[in-house]
């Protein structure tokens, strides 16, 4: 009997990890065709209340313009801490596509969280919530409201 105790307990270490595991994501904004300067775009992940969670990626390195990217600077204020080392790029042109790749937890795939993209051009307009993806394990692709064209999702 202890035997088989032993046995149950190491195959639940064995198994247990693996519900820990994440996937690779890749999240790809393609931008609508428009001349003037690139934009800064914010791509982050909310949970399914809408309630801010982490921050994927952002496209532009001067942060004075952060506070344009209205939803997710809201978010990232509510948090209350900012840590953008090595998610930033440079800001992205018209007709241009972001590819942003992640990590995310297994727990968060077909769980009603969302990735969000909110664009900003200097001297342009602002668009909160551009585009919005569901996180599933199902590829997809929607429209945006503003600058991006289309936000696709695949694992």
């Amino acid at each position: 009997m202890k035997k088989l105790a032993a046995m149950l307990m190491l195959a639940t270490a064995l198994v247990a990890p693996a519900t820990a595991w994440a996937r690779d994501v890749t999240i790809e904004a393609r931008m609508v065709r428009y001349s003037g300067r690139p934009a800064y775009l914010a791509v982050y992940l909310t949970d399914p209340s809408g309630a801010y969670q982490s921050t994927l990626w952002v496209s532009g390195h001067k942060t004075r313009y952060y506070g344009t990217l209205r939803g997710w600077a809201q978010g990232v204020s509510q948090a209350g801490s900012l840590n953008l080392d090595g998610i930033t790029g440079a800001s992205v042109g018209g007709g241009e596509t972001l590819t942003v790749h992640a990590n995310l937890a297994d727990a968060l795939i077909d769980a009603g969280y969302q990735v969000h993209v909110d664009t900003a051009v200097e001297d342009g307009g602002e668009y909160s919530d551009d585009a919005v993806i569901a996180v599933t394990s199902a590829p997809g692709t929607v429209d945006g409201t503003g600058y991006v064209s289309k936000l696709s999702i695949s694992m």
